[in-house]
């Protein structure tokens, strides 16, 4: 039995989104990115009966955006506002977020790369959460390469990029550390390539 749901969790220069997307062609499961979340969000968040105030979807939808974008990555810069202003939001857009993960996880039949999706899944039945990994040194030299950066922009990006992820996860989920225990699945991508770590991934969720 095939996995229902795919969470594909990332450090930032693993690969892992190439990987998600190569798992959901293989499995022709429907590739959840940033666009797709936003686009469930703007369908979730008004009830059908209310009034299709523009503006109302317009100020849900950015909300999502804000979050989708800051979270788990180094982008994201706080702002000035009192803390407990900040919880509150910060509360409100979890909510929204998992929310909306959840939705997509109930329809199943998807690949959600990122968001962690994998931690707010937890427990759920049917599916698979996996952790596209590599070493520092590894995603510095890819990152490197792909954005043509010097070899420092690209460590600082990464170190930036972890810190970043780190706190999502003990902000959110009241997780300290990032376990390999917190995934069915984990993937090294310093010697596999992306083809090879989502051959691993589809015969691991063809047989959960």
């Amino acid at each position: 039995m095939t996995a229902r749901v795919v969470c594909i969790s990332r450090e930032v220069g693993a690969e892992g989104e190439t990987v998600g997307g190569l798992v959901a062609e293989r499995l022709g499961l429907q590739y959840v990115d940033e666009a797709v979340i936003t686009r469930a969000a703007e369908r979730g968040g008004v009830e059908e009966e209310q009034l299709a105030d523009t503006e109302q979807r317009r100020s849900r939808i950015r909300r999502v955006i804000e979050l989708l974008t800051d979270a788990g990555t180094a982008t994201g810069v706080p702002g000035v506002e009192p803390a407990s202003v900040r919880a509150e939001k910060e509360e409100a857009h979890r909510n929204l977020i998992r929310g909306v993960i959840e939705e997509i996880a109930a329809d199943g039949n998807a690949v959600i790369v990122a968001h962690a999706a994998s931690m707010a899944l937890a427990g759920t039945d049917g599916m698979l959460r996996v952790l596209v990994t590599a070493s520092p040194e590894a995603r510095v030299k890819r990152l490197a390469a792909e954005e043509e950066n010097a070899n420092a922009d690209a460590a600082r990006l990464v170190k930036d990029s972890d810190a970043a992820r780190a706190e999502y996860f003990k902000r959110f989920y009241d997780i300290d550390h990032e376990l390999p225990t917190h995934y069915d699945l984990v993937v090294n991508t310093d010697i596999l390539s992306p083809e090879q770590a989502a051959e691993i991934v589809v015969h691991a969720a063809q047989i959960s």
